[in-house]
């Protein structure tokens, strides 16, 4: 348990921000409530029955500073982390303390491995972005299927989400991340990634029961593909997004999740799937749950928790794949989730891949 440990949650009040902070309580942490807006982050210690709020914002390094002072670790969870990463990670690395975060962008995590990896690992301090559901928990699911392994040919990652209503954090980190990379899209192919104008395919995934075998729109390309090759050597990371969530993503005005609980979840379930091909064996690791958002929040907590009590293999900027045990790591959210990895080589692909088949 948190045994009482001050854990800065930056973002705080946002929607993944409040299950961060839940999970945190109910961990034994203490969280310390930051971000821009002070009303906000007021009224969610209120609502907590008081809790440690410290307001900052990403252009004042002093605010930054000031809010992580005592703090064991800090998970930021105030997206775009385009513009929010380097900031906080700035100010985790002079605080000397551990970084956490949420982030799905693709490009901001690519950043976060580019710019700090080097001064983290020289600082002995850990920096783990897209400690998530996309990027963090993919990574985990293709490590885990691996095994002792360090190498596959392929990791192909498919999201069966019976729905996606996206928060508005969701909304102004894919804005800014199709800015970032002028409309194109983006693939992890021949060992890096590309940019590229084709059109995606939409293609058949074989999902386990009760899925079943779904279109999905191929190279839906997600946060994984920073995440896998960071520490394995894959060549080829594709990912795959069920093709009802890919129209809910993409509507006009797109519904936000509403809770349907006491825990604040929504109704929306998921089912990733993972194979890893090497040579002609492939290997397979499922994850079911409900709510990416909510599920989020046990996963970065958990991360935070094993850094603190020093369940880490390395330091510097890593994913959740090279920095923790990953079946360990996803036995722990048995809570949360359930999980499900197979070393058959036997088993399928699944797909039916166009450049394949």
């Amino acid at each position: 348990m948190g045994s009482g440990q001050q854990v800065v949650v930056f973002g705080a009040y946002g929607h993944t921000g409040r299950f961060v902070v839940a999970e945190l309580l109910d961990r034994g942490f203490a969280p310390v409530l930051s971000g821009r807006d002070a009303a906000r982050l007021g009224a969610l210690a209120a609502h907590h029955g008081g809790l440690a709020v410290r307001p900052a914002t990403v252009d004042d390094p002093a605010s930054l500073d000031r809010a992580l002072v005592g703090a064991a670790a800090v998970v930021n969870c105030a997206g775009p982390f385009a513009v929010t990463g380097a900031p906080v990670i700035e100010a985790a690395l002079r605080a000397g303390i551990p970084y956490v975060d949420v982030a799905a962008e693709i490009e901001a995590n690519a950043d976060t491995f580019a710019r700090f990896t080097d001064r983290a690992r020289a600082a002995g301090t850990v920096i783990i972005p897209a400690m998530a559901f996309y990027g963090g928990l993919g990574d985990l699911l293709a490590t885990a299927a691996l095994g002792d392994r360090t190498a596959a040919d392929e990791v192909h990652v498919a999201y069966g989400l019976s729905s996606w209503h996206p928060t508005a954090g969701t909304l102004a980190a894919g804005r800014v991340s199709r800015e970032r990379r002028g409309g194109r899209h983006l693939r992890f192919t021949g060992g890096r990634l590309e940019h590229h104008d084709d059109a995606s395919a939409v293609v058949d995934w074989t999902f386990p029961a009760p899925l079943g075998t779904r279109p999905v729109i191929g190279e839906f390309t997600m946060a994984d593909v920073v995440t896998v090759p960071s520490h394995l050597e894959v060549p080829e990371v594709r990912t795959y997004m069920a093709v009802d969530a890919a129209r809910d993503l993409s509507a006009p005005d797109p519904a936000a999740p509403t809770a349907v609980d006491e825990r604040g979840r929504s109704a929306q379930t998921f089912l990733v799937d993972v194979r890893v091909r090497s040579g002609g064996a492939e290997r397979r690791a499922v994850a079911a749950g409900r709510d990416i958002y909510a599920v989020s929040a046990p996963l970065a907590v958990e991360a935070v928790h094993r850094v603190l009590t020093g369940r880490t293999r390395t330091t510097g900027v890593a994913s959740a794949g090279a920095m923790f045990d990953a079946a360990d790591f996803l036995h722990a959210l048995s809570g949360h989730l359930s999980v499900d990895v197979r070393h058959d080589p036997a088993d399928a692909l699944g797909i039916m891949d166009p450049e394949r088949d």
